[in-house]
């Protein structure tokens, strides 16, 4: 598996060089952020610069070919301004799911208040209901359902900050702290998640019927 941390040195090493005093803040997310990584997990690494310019984005491309396993990095770029202007329902996943490695999101903090939370909430079950009700149609496809149940998942995090006022990372945490009607979702996502078999129809049919709920309720 990756040595994240010589990695990320090497990382910090490219972008100082390229961009310098402009690296306002550097961060990991997904599972190498959680210290859940495995073999084939991707490298998401957030960026954010003074500003962002389209050259910088170019430069930015070349950078990240010079690093080692260039096919397992992904990752968030922006500038200043951009990301304290984001729509705040997406800050709260955002802050919450990145590692700092340097410099600090705390700024974001002010922006992310109980109505975002509300709109996280209420965009996700909606996101949801719409990719489960397609892929029940069309896709048919078990891998688009593991996506929405982890989709799920983050939209239950986000439930229970609002009852708890706490972020809970742990999904085995989760478990514990969700409500009933949450801990089938989160159960299921931990079962498909450490490689648990599809059973198509009926997880497609508590997904869908846990979003209509939500979106009825809200």
């Amino acid at each position: 598996m990756i040595d994240i941390t010589s990695w990320m040195n090497d990382y910090l090493a490219q972008v100082d060089k390229v961009f310098g005093e402009r690296v306002l803040f550097v961060g990991l997310q997904g599972s190498y952020g959680r210290d859940e990584a495995t073999e084939t997990s991707d490298i998401d690494v957030v960026l954010i610069l003074d500003k962002l310019s389209a050259e910088d984005i170019a430069f930015y491309d070349k950078l990240l070919d010079t690093l080692s396993n260039r096919d397992l990095i992904c990752g968030f770029l922006s500038g200043q301004n951009e990301i304290m202007n984001w729509e705040p329902s997406d800050l709260f996943q955002f802050y919450h799911d990145t590692k700092p490695i340097k410099g600090s999101l705390d700024e974001l903090l002010s922006l992310i208040d109980s109505d975002a939370i509300d709109r996280a909430i209420k965009i996700g079950v909606c996101s949801i209901y719409h990719g489960c009700v397609h892929n029940m149609l069309h896709d048919k496809n078990d891998e688009i359902l593991r996506g929405l149940y982890k989709s799920a998942s983050f939209v239950v995090q986000a439930i229970c900050f609002k009852i708890t006022g706490r972020y809970i990372e742990s999904q085995k945490e989760l478990l514990e702290v969700a409500r009933v009607s949450e801990r089938d979702i989160v159960s299921t996502f931990l079962d498909l998640k450490t490689g648990g078999d599809v059973d198509f129809q009926p997880m497609s049919e508590m997904l869908f019927n846990w979003c209509k709920a939500w979106i009825n309720k809200t």
